[in-house]
């Protein structure tokens, strides 16, 4: 059981990649916004929903399983970060890379409140909503962008 629980942590292990494991997980994020942006709107939002609830719960187990409070390898956070932040995106590569790099940004200078999450809230669910403050930043700052730039 803890090599499932540490499979989905680690973002089917890339987490486990050489530097910066919280890239290489949003980039699987990336790859997999890709198929799910193709569902109904109910449909992407219920996947996320159900990814958000087994990442805290295979993120706690991780951080017990390796003896270590928020694992740099335990990604789940970041992959479901990401399709959060690339949410009503068009499908074209410059929204996928601004995207992306706003989603790393934030998670990485983590601004308040996320600074605060980061924190005051521990096990799996202060894992996981670190990222998806940092994921509505990213989502809201990307979606003002293509608003301005006419692309929406």
């Amino acid at each position: 059981m803890d090599r499932l629980l540490m499979f989905i942590a680690t973002g089917a292990g890339s987490g486990n990649l050489p530097k910066a494991p919280g890239t290489w997980g949003s980039l699987v994020g990336v790859l997999l916004w890709v198929p799910l942006s193709r569902l109904s709107t109910p449909s992407y939002f219920m996947i996320i929903g159900a990814l958000f609830i087994i990442g805290v719960f295979c993120a706690g187990a991780a951080e017990k399983i390796v003896d270590q409070g928020d694992p740099s390898i335990v990604v789940i956070d970041e992959i479901v970060g990401q399709l959060i932040a690339l949410s009503f995106i068009p499908l074209h590569p410059a929204a996928l890379l601004a995207g992306f790099i706003l989603f790393r940004f934030f998670d990485i200078i983590k601004p308040y409140p996320i600074s605060w999450i980061d924190r005051h809230l521990h096990g799996g669910l202060g894992i996981m909503l670190d990222d998806v403050m940092a994921a509505l930043y990213a989502l809201l700052v990307l979606h003002l962008g293509l608003w301005v730039l006419h692309i929406l």
